[in-house]
């Protein structure tokens, strides 16, 4: 009986180890399943601020030095960033006033992503991309005005989720 009760402690320490290991492990497996909520969400609201040509949103989803694009023509920091969309808008504002027609709108789609964790405050998102103009009338379909693929490295900073840089032509 002495030898079954021993077999009995050792089993139970043995699950007690497994259940702890156990549990941490469906902690992580939380907190990513929580993560990837989180980073869904800051990809529709970076696609919206895009679409809306929202400067103040637009930034707003990137550190405070993240970087659109790459190499020399890389756009660096919020400051720059809401430069980028607001001169965007202003753009289309002086072709209005000119009497240009209204561009129809335009919508940013990720396709196929993939997210992948480095660290708990780190991530990879590789997606394909796709940018349509929506119809503007009879005689103007919907048109697709560009695809590719696009490569974003995320941090998490000060418990958000951002992007720090978003590369649409990685040669990779």
């Amino acid at each position: 009986m002495k030898k079954l009760g021993m077999a009995v402690s050792a089993a139970l320490v043995l699950t007690a180890g497994v259940v702890f290991t156990a549990s941490k492990s469906d902690t992580d497996v939380l907190r990513e399943v929580r993560d990837r909520q989180e980073i869904e969400d800051l990809t529709w609201r970076y696609a919206r601020a895009l679409d809306t040509n929202d400067a103040e949103a637009y930034a707003a989803v990137y550190t405070p030095d993240g970087q659109f694009g790459t190499g020399a023509n890389a756009t660096k920091g919020r400051d720059a960033l809401k430069k980028m969309i607001a001169d965007l808008r202003q753009r289309q504002a002086d072709a209005q006033a000119k009497g240009e027609p209204k561009r129809p709108p335009m919508y940013h789609m990720n396709a196929n992503g993939r997210i992948q964790f480095t660290d708990k405050d780190h991530a990879r998102i590789e997606a394909y991309y796709i940018t349509a103009i929506a119809a503007g009338g009879a005689n103007a379909p919907l048109r697709v005005a560009g695809v590719g693929r696009s490569v974003d490295e995320l941090v998490r900073l000060n418990g958000q989720w951002l992007i720090k840089t978003r590369n649409v032509s990685p040669q990779d």
